[in-house]
């Protein structure tokens, strides 16, 4: 039944069910779908909760009433669900992890037994809502949805559950089309490059012989997976600088992209584990596929559960790390993904760097990645997305040396094409990996965009 809205530790109830019969457990997952759809879950996220509170409903179930709050929380927005209940009942340990897989912020709290007092026990999941769903989400409205839900029989929730089960039967075999006519691209993509590498060698095979001269080459293959040009997208100014490795001949995976899309500018920065003409293929994939995706206008977050779906697919074995960044200068906004790369770091105009820390598991594991996090940003602020290569080396502590470059881009120039150099300069000489420096500066809504490249 939906309850009139009260706040209670930062969240407003926005519907209370019970549960006592195997009904209630239909009831439940139709109410779950719903809940999740008036506060503007993605689709995917609505029918995960929906599983989740039904099948924990469903091992839980006792004739003893157990109950079910979704609640709104403002700040930050997100969809809690909470079942608790006042008995000796528990979850099994197969269905708690098959859950917290779904839905990696679900916690468990078991209460203490007291004397008179049976025990009980509370599950609550915690949806995060997506920044850009959320800037306009009214109480009353979530409110108003639910209410014009009106009852519906067995049937009906049975009806639903097999709708549910369709739509994601037909969203697998789309994915699965979709990865398919990318392989196709991708296939294409790694015949040519592969031709490019083989008359290459024909064409150099008196200097590939030697050392030096093979490196040349194996750079000059890696720079073609690397963008020609960066965009010129109003409100933002772009440069990079792209320097290998100088004492190997074993390329890497290291990469960068600017992709302009419906939603903002697009950026990343990415590293696949490893130095090979291999990586550097992979490297070559991850990119082509991150572009492809964009197009799509997924969030940062959704792009590296496909990325990491594709690594999985085509390239079993290898591991990437990638962080994703959606600039929205138009509503003075930053969307952040990081699947276990390094914290990109943020200056406000006048202001103090500050690592933005939000990450995720490496690509190439099938771990969920947490939902992206937005920040906001004012004309004048810099962004700065680097390779390990620039600041690791092998006799210091990485926080040591993350340090050091805080307090460089805090003494260093405001305009990016400066600053790149002042930071290659300054830890560059000591690299013994591929370093990329990449910057993004939000510029007034007057001053056209200048992009940099190197």
């Amino acid at each position: 039944m939906t309850v009139p809205a009260a706040r209670t530790t930062g969240a407003t109830a926005l519907l209370v069910t019970p549960l006592s019969t195997e009904q209630d457990i239909f009831a439940l997952r139709r109410h779950a779908k719903a809940v999740a759809s008036a506060v503007r879950l993605e689709d995917r996220e609505q029918v995960r909760l929906a599983t989740a509170v039904s099948e924990l409903g469903r091992d839980l179930l006792r004739p003893s009433s157990m109950t079910a709050v979704f609640s709104l929380q403002q700040e930050p927005p997100a969809l809690r669900t909470l079942l608790q209940w006042r008995d000796d009942r528990a979850p099994s340990r197969e269905s708690l992890t098959a859950i917290i897989r779904l839905l990696p912020q679900t916690r468990y709290e078991p209460a203490p037994g007291e004397p008179g007092h049976s025990g009980g026990g509370r599950i609550e999941i915690v949806c995060a809502i997506p920044e850009l769903a959320a800037r306009d989400l009214k109480i009353e409205q979530v409110l108003a949805l639910l209410e014009s839900d009106g009852p519906a029989s067995a049937i009906d929730d049975l009806q639903a559950q097999s709708r549910d089960l369709i739509n994601a039967l037909q969203e697998a075999h789309a994915q699965r089309d979709e990865l398919e006519r990318l392989n196709e691209e991708l296939t294409e993509t790694n015949a040519g490059v592969m031709a490019l590498y083989a008359e290459l060698s024909v064409e150099h095979k008196d200097v590939v012989e030697r050392f030096g001269q093979e490196h040349e080459l194996a750079l000059a293959l890696q720079r073609t997976f690397l963008p020609a040009t960066l965009p010129r997208t109003p409100g933002v100014e772009l440069a990079v600088r792209y320097l290998p490795a100088a004492a190997t001949t074993e390329i890497g995976g290291d990469f960068y992209e600017a992709v302009t899309t419906r939603q903002g500018l697009l950026l990343a920065v990415g590293d696949v584990v490893g130095h090979s003409l291999q990586a550097a293929m992979v490297m070559g994939e991850i990119r082509h596929a991150l572009r492809a995706y964009a197009a799509q206008d997924h969030p940062p977050h959704v792009l590296l559960e496909h990325l990491d779906r594709l690594l999985r697919l085509h390239q079993p074995g290898w591991t990437a790390t990638v962080c994703i960044v959606l600039v929205d200068p138009g509503n003075a906004r930053l969307h952040i993904a990081n699947a276990g790369h390094l914290p990109p770091l943020l200056t406000a105009a006048g202001g103090t760097p500050r690592y933005l820390t939000e990450h995720g598991p490496l690509l190439g594991l099938g771990l969920p990645q947490p939902a992206a996090v937005s920040h906001p940003v004012e004309p004048g602020s810099r962004l700065l997305m680097i390779t390990d290569g620039l600041i690791e080396t092998r006799d210091s502590d990485l926080r040591d040396r993350m340090e050091l470059l805080r307090a460089a881009v805090a003494d260093g120039a405001a305009e990016p094409e400066t600053l790149c150099g002042e930071l290659v300069d300054a830890f560059g000489g000591e690299a013994d990996d591929d370093i990329i420096v990449f910057t993004a500066r939000l510029q007034p809504p007057e001053a056209p965009s200048q992009p940099g490249f190197d």
